[in-house]
């Protein structure tokens, strides 16, 4: 009497006990069990359930960024099992046990614990490690311990006056005004644009306040005969940006108060974005993209 696991005649040279099946699944499975130790390791037809296995969860196993036979082995791990012998559905038992522990692989790679610790919720909630080279952007600029605000009001954002308070404040506005024709913009617009901008910086007294005003100032724009990019680009430079994470940069101090503290028309010369930016939006000058669409148009 031969033990043949092949079905004789079959078209498709399957194995007698079709493992696809559920029901073949758990009588595969029953056999092993009743066979004892080592029946796994040399069962022709254990091995190749587990090359089905590989293969069945292939995608999953890449999905979680792992090989096959990690997710052959978990099956191997639940297939021993009574559970799965028992169970209505086999396979189904198999495939949930697999996925469960491929995400739990995967979660103990990324934060470097065991899988057995992945799988409790007081580990896995915690996210991945990153390293302080993985961004593109700097630290700095977006990560919220790093944000850094002024201690003071924010209306204390220029100096206190004092006996020469004004020839500062003066020879600021001059400079700003400078710093502007020396990019391309007409002096007569720099002049009008900066001293608009300082009446209103005195009226308000807070710069990101006047900045809020002025953006959404459409006469003063029409008055002052600007595009509306040149207008937001040069309140935005004049003003700084509103952004918290920037409140201690030199884009979210603005020209004025960079002026004011002591920072010169050289030095703002040598920002290359601020100099790029206003060069940029210089009154009747064009984008790239409007440039392109003007040729596209001729």
């Amino acid at each position: 009497m031969t033990n043949d696991t092949r079905t004789t005649g079959a078209s498709d040279d399957r194995p007698a006990e079709d493992y696809r099946s559920s029901e073949g699944l758990r009588t595969l499975l029953n056999r092993l069990h009743s066979a004892g130790r080592g029946a796994w390791e040399h069962d022709a037809v254990a091995a190749e359930l587990m090359t089905f296995a590989a293969e069945k969860y292939a995608a999953l196993a890449h999905k979680h960024r792992l090989d096959p036979w990690e997710a052959a082995s978990a099956a191997f791990d639940v297939m021993r099992t009574k559970a799965a012998r028992t169970a209505d559905d086999p396979w189904a038992v198999v495939t949930h046990a697999v996925r469960i522990t491929c995400v739990a692989e995967e979660r103990g790679q990324g934060l470097m614990c065991s899988t057995h610790q992945a799988r409790r919720p007081r580990y896995s909630v915690f996210h991945d490690p990153e390293r302080l080279s993985d961004r593109e952007n700097p630290l700095d600029d977006y990560h919220p311990a790093f944000h850094v605000t002024d201690t003071h009001g924010e209306d204390d954002d220029l100096p206190e006056p004092e006996h020469d308070g004004a020839a500062a404040t003066g020879a600021a506005v001059e400079d700003a005004i400078a710093l502007l024709t020396l990019l391309g913009w007409p002096v007569g617009t720099a002049r009008a644009a900066v001293e608009h901008v300082c009446v209103a910086l005195t009226r308000v007294g807070n710069r990101h306040t006047a900045y809020e005003t002025l953006r959404r100032d459409k006469h003063a724009r029409a008055l002052l005969d600007l595009p509306s990019r040149s207008w937001a680009v040069l309140l935005r430079a004049l003003l700084g940006s509103p952004l918290p994470e920037l409140a201690a940069t030199g884009a979210g101090r603005g020209v004025l108060l960079r002026l004011l503290i002591g920072e010169t028309l050289p030095v703002l010369l040598r920002d290359d974005d601020l100099v790029l930016t206003l060069s940029l939006a210089v009154p009747g000058t064009s984008t790239p993209s409007a440039k392109k669409k003007s040729r596209g148009a001729g």
